[in-house]
């Protein structure tokens, strides 16, 4: 679905000229429309640009030679073997734009949320000096669901307000979880108070991104201290989360808070990077919002939608954020990173 979405999402971009598709040896050899017929799960139809393209074998790294100089990889394989065959394009010279977990947590390989930590991509140099790379490089996306929290967190942070602890629970869409996903018997009046894994990465990617460079690796920020619940519902797009927060030293009133998010601005915005939302975080005053369904595909899906601002009872304040899971947690999320990377030099336009 991932695939998918960043198909859609690169149609006539002003950058990026898609020339080459791979997946698995079952798919190999048939034209792009061949290979998703029957299975296409975009709104909108194949786009044109790409229904006659072949789909090549992508174990085979030496099919896309010469033929494209940027990779974004979705894939669904395990751990070490998607290890394995990232290292390898990156190993040929490709700049790995990765959507997938594998090396998420790497010392030398930057997880992205460009407004917040674009000055990680400068750990790259290191990371080809440690494997012997003059050229490739391996960069991931974080997590689909910290989208909706850690941009709002951001927005505090840089305005120098120290946040000591996090609570959330998240509301995760079904297409977080592939096609065909959780059985609609699942799913239909239920939720599901597990996502294996999730719980983990939302607690643990934050502190990565919120870290800095050190010695040659990327050092976490244990300040902030986060505890999540991770839970599937029965939603097709849109991860939700709901936040309490508390801070250390100064605390902000609602209206600061309210300032922090509405001027917020970060490099995306001000390289003018294509997939950068004019707005990043929008602060919706309805009682009820944000919404998945309303609410999602705000800023063309990459914004993050907050809403119902309060003091809380334990902590100190309490929030929803909303942000599009296919989009600005993964495909899209993954084609802003990469328009940074060619900003800053590290890919060629």
């Amino acid at each position: 679905m991932v695939g998918q979405m960043f198909i859609n999402l690169l149609e006539n971009h002003p950058w990026f000229n898609v020339t080459y598709l791979a997946a698995s040896e079952s798919s190999a050899g048939k034209s792009y429309e061949e290979a998703v017929r029957g299975r296409w799960h975009i709104s909108s139809e194949v786009p044109g640009y790409v229904r006659n393209l072949m789909v090549e074998d992508a174990s085979k790294v030496e099919k896309a030679m010469g033929k494209c100089s940027l990779i974004f990889c979705a894939v669904s394989l395990g751990k070490e073997e998607v290890k394995a065959m990232e290292s390898l394009y990156a190993s040929k010279g490709f700049a790995v734009v990765s959507a997938n977990s594998a090396f998420r947590l790497a010392p030398d390989v930057p997880m992205l949320i460009p407004e917040i930590n674009h000055e990680h991509i400068n750990i790259i140099p290191t990371q080809q000096k440690n494997n012997g790379w003059t050229k490739g490089f391996i960069a991931v996306k974080p997590n689909c669901s910290i989208q909706s929290y850690m941009i709002p967190l951001h927005a505090l942070i840089v305005k120098g307000y120290k946040i000591k602890q996090m609570v959330l629970t998240t509301l995760q869409g079904l297409s977080g979880a592939g096609y065909p996903g959780p059985s609609a018997y699942d799913l239909v009046d239920n939720i599901i108070p597990l996502i294996k894994g999730e719980e983990e990465k939302s607690e643990i990617e934050p502190q990565k991104i919120l870290g800095a460079i050190k010695d040659g690796k990327i050092e976490y920020d244990t300040s902030i201290q986060f505890s999540a619940h991770c839970t599937r519902v029965p939603v097709i797009d849109g991860h939700t989360v709901c936040a309490s927060i508390s801070f250390e030293g100064k605390k902000p009133s609602e209206k600061e808070i309210l300032d922090c998010w509405k001027n917020y601005h970060s490099v995306p915005v001000e390289l003018g990077l294509p997939s950068a939302p004019e707005q990043t975080i929008i602060y919706r005053n309805e009682p009820d919002r944000p919404q998945p369904r309303k609410d999602r595909d705000s800023g063309k899906g990459m914004a993050v939608t907050v809403g119902r601002l309060r003091t809380c009872n334990v902590f100190d304040y309490r929030f929803v954020g909303l942000s599009h899971n296919t989009i600005r947690g993964a495909a899209g999320g993954a084609i802003l990173m990469a328009e940074l990377l060619a900003a800053k030099g590290f890919i060629n336009k």
